[in-house]
């Protein structure tokens, strides 16, 4: 309906102007509802990719060459005022010289400890690789006498293990009766990998619960990405001792981006088939609290780290005895925490 032409000259109308509509009026009720932003975006365990990012990160080459080119300099820059200020030391004061020469001498030689200590981890860690490899030749040609090999190597590499005695010594025993290479080397993974796996399971179950009560509970920014990344190093150092590859400073920050290189590159770090079930707990808990939903997610992408870890540590691959499974490791590291069900063992 249109209002009647006005006359401009004419004075303004002080009333209201009213316009009707064609049709019935909407309802409230017919409105659409608000979407449920936790439905749309169910957690996906942010802390932990973040700490694989930064992880994983490389520089670039300029940046390389600038830090490189920059430790060179300080380092000849601090090199020539030590040496400088002690000859000058000395021809002032002898005694005073001699001291801090002796000093500068005990530093050096802490130095080179320090860097035979961070090479022999190295060895310890590239150890553990050529078993695997000659373990997975020996399964693939079926040699008997390499899978003997393999075994002594094992032997020997567990030598001073106390609490592996009595499976380095059902070992010898039952060795006699294995025919063959793949009997053999399940043997040496039965006797001697489970309660090598059980210890480990035990690190990534504290590790995954660490970063899970972490991120639930800390609202501080970037804190529960800090804790995650901490928390994953400690846990990867942790496994490599356990399975005879004790690694120094470098030697753990190495292996951690081996493994979490790895994950990158096979897409492990988002959601996979192993995590659904857990993923769907999450989503029930970001109901309650979007904090609780991304710790149980990031526990889950921890467990999936230290399963990565344990297979990179492990001198034997996976084959008589079962892979860890992400669903299983989590719900016991979470038991205390998100509920008291007891799983079971996969």
């Amino acid at each position: 309906m249109t209002e009647p032409r006005q006359d401009p000259l004419a004075e303004p109308r002080s009333g209201p102007v009213l316009i009707e509509l064609e049709g019935a009026a909407p309802s409230p009720a017919e409105a659409a509802p608000v979407p449920d932003l936790g439905a749309l975006a169910p957690p996906q365990g942010r802390a932990m990719q973040m700490a694989v990012r930064l992880a994983t990160r490389r520089p670039s080459r300029l940046n390389r060459f600038f830090f490189q080119a920059g430790g060179a300099l300080v380092g000849f820059l601090v090199s020539v005022a030590a040496w400088n200020f002690l000859t000058g030391l000395i021809a002032a004061h002898p005694v005073l010289g001699w001291l801090g020469t002796g000093l500068l001498v005990a530093f050096l030689a802490a130095a080179a400890l320090v860097a035979l200590r961070e090479l022999a981890a190295f060895a310890r860690l590239a150890r553990l690789d050529r078993v695997h490899r000659a373990a997975a030749d020996a399964r693939a040609t079926g040699s008997l006498t390499a899978a003997r090999a393999v075994t002594a190597r094992l032997r020997a590499l567990y030598a001073g293990r106390e609490e592996l005695a009595w499976a380095r010594a059902r070992m010898v025993e039952r060795e006699p009766e294995m025919l063959d290479a793949e009997g053999l080397l399940g043997l040496a993974e039965t006797e001697l990998m489970a309660p090598l796996d059980t210890a480990a399971r035990a690190e990534v179950e504290a590790a995954a619960r660490t970063v899970a009560t972490v991120t639930a509970l800390v609202p501080l920014a970037l804190a529960d990405v800090v804790a995650a990344l901490t928390a994953n190093l400690r846990m990867i150092r942790r496994v490599a001792e356990i399975y005879g590859g004790r690694a120094g400073t470098f030697g753990s920050w190495r292996l951690a981006r081996t493994v979490l290189t790895h994950l990158v590159a096979t897409g492990a770090v988002a959601v996979g088939d192993d995590m659904i079930e857990t993923v769907a707990g999450g989503g029930l808990l970001s109901k309650l609290s979007r904090r609780f939903g991304e710790g149980v997610v990031n526990g889950a992408l921890t467990a999936r780290v230290g399963i990565a870890a344990i297979e990179v540590c492990r001198p034997l691959p996976f084959t008589a005895l079962p892979r860890p499974k992400v669903r299983a490791l989590v719900g016991r590291a979470l038991a205390g925490l998100f509920g008291n069900r007891e799983q079971p063992e996969e």
